[in-house]
């Protein structure tokens, strides 16, 4: 059987191949055509699909290009796509390649068997049709297949509603999948709230529950919640119960992941931003200043410190939290070890923490404390150092109130006796 030649290969893919032969280490001593390889990856393409600029690309590739980049031009051409840019399948290109490797005894695992139907909005609708279970199942699996599904799901109208019914049904098994479906997909958390008022509720009930099996949904739930607690309005933040402030630190105690305990915090650190403060008292009255503390003596990673002092600082601006800081062992020195040692926007918030328990719950006790814990010798520090100007104001205020008590102190420079 004879090969077909590359002139033919050319005719029939009615396109004219660069005049370069680029080798790919398939077999030794074998040259691939250089339009079997996909002009991003370099890669012999294992499903070519050709956009409206004419230009062919391997799936995989030019799908990570629109839409996990988000990239709105053709990469060879340079054009501009439009926004309902449609992939279509080369499959002259593809029967050739197959052919190419077959002749050649190329592993034929490089290319697929068999491949899903593209997918679109209407092809999502369709599914949306189908018993509710399989429903589910084949929008699971369009969402685990390419980012194009992702986003097809996303934009189908009622395919996203449709998922959050099953959280809020609260079924164990179909919940999970559901969270699986909603973790990966990119969601309006005001039109969550707004066309599924028991959300959060669902939400919080699926956080409360234990055991090594419902580890993935309790931190996909705590994603999920994050992406809620975003968006809402500062009536909704204040609207929201003690329970749900448990369930969060609780999270952040139980070390549920990685991703789950950052996003805890978060939801901690932006539901105590409402500017009512009836959020930072359920939340302090739920356990979460310990819980920060216990975070900051663990020394997570940037980050994680990052948000553990926002949340602190919110936490703070209460009575009730600085009397918690006040009141734990390690509660100020917690906070003073993070001076200088995370970034700028960690020490500002440790400093500002600081600040607010030295000038409302300034006993004798703590202000020996403060001395004792290094928290002095950190604040002169900050003045001595590169931070920002507001950082600095706040620590030499936090020196100018106690600096009676801190004179036989010998990094206290003297001008603050003479205050």
């Amino acid at each position: 059987m004879c090969r077909p030649s590359l002139a033919a290969m050319s005719t029939l893919l009615m396109a004219s191949p660069p005049s370069l032969i680029i080798r790919a280490p398939l077999m030794e001593g074998e040259e691939v055509p250089s339009y079997f390889l996909c002009p991003i990856s370099l890669q012999l393409m294992k499903d070519p699909v050709t956009l409206s600029t004419g230009i062919t690309y391997d799936r995989e590739s030019i799908e990570h290009w629109i839409f996990a980049s988000r990239r709105s031009t053709c990469p060879v051409s340079r054009k501009i796509l439009p926004d309902s840019e449609i992939l279509t399948p080369n499959h002259t290109l593809r029967r050739l390649i197959r052919s190419w490797c077959s002749l050649d005894g190329v592993a034929k695992q490089l290319l697929p068997a068999v491949k899903l139907p593209a997918v679109d909005a209407a092809r999502v609708a369709e599914l949306l049709e189908l018993h509710p279970l399989a429903a589910l199942r084949q929008l699971r699996a369009v969402v685990e297949e390419s980012e194009r599904g992702k986003r097809c799901v996303e934009a189908a109208s009622g395919a996203v509603d449709f998922v959050v019914s099953f959280v809020v049904a609260g079924e164990e098994a179909h919940c999970a999948e559901a969270l699986d479906i909603l973790r990966s997909l990119r969601v309006s958390g005001a039109d969550l709230v707004g066309r599924n008022p028991r959300i959060v509720e669902s939400l919080t009930a699926i956080l409360r529950r234990r055991g090594d099996s419902q580890i993935q949904s309790r931190a996909n739930s705590m994603h999920l919640l994050d992406v809620l607690v975003r968006e809402m309005s500062h009536d909704e933040l204040a609207a929201l119960g003690e329970e749900v402030f448990l369930e969060v630190v609780n999270v952040v105690r139980e070390g549920v992941s990685q991703q789950a305990t950052k996003a805890a915090l978060r939801v901690l650190a932006t539901a105590c931003s409402c500017p009512t403060g009836r959020s930072r008292v359920k939340a302090v009255r739920a356990g979460a200043v310990a819980a920060l503390v216990e975070v900051l003596l663990a020394d997570p990673e940037r980050r994680a410190c990052e948000l553990a002092l926002v949340g602190m600082d919110q936490a703070c601006r209460c009575a009730e939290g600085r009397a918690e800081l006040v009141a734990h062992a390690a509660g100020v020195a917690a906070v003073a070890t993070k001076l200088l040692r995370v970034s700028d926007a960690g020490s500002e918030r440790a400093v500002r923490v600081l600040h607010s328990v030295a000038r409302h719950a300034a006993t004798p006790g703590l202000v020996r404390e403060m001395e004792e814990v290094g928290a002095v010798a950190e604040l002169c520090l900050v003045l001595q150092l590169e931070c920002r100007r507001k950082t600095k104001e706040k620590a030499r205020e936090i020196l100018r109130l106690h600096a009676r008590a801190w004179r036989a102190s010998p990094c206290l420079p003297p001008s603050f006796h003479l205050s």
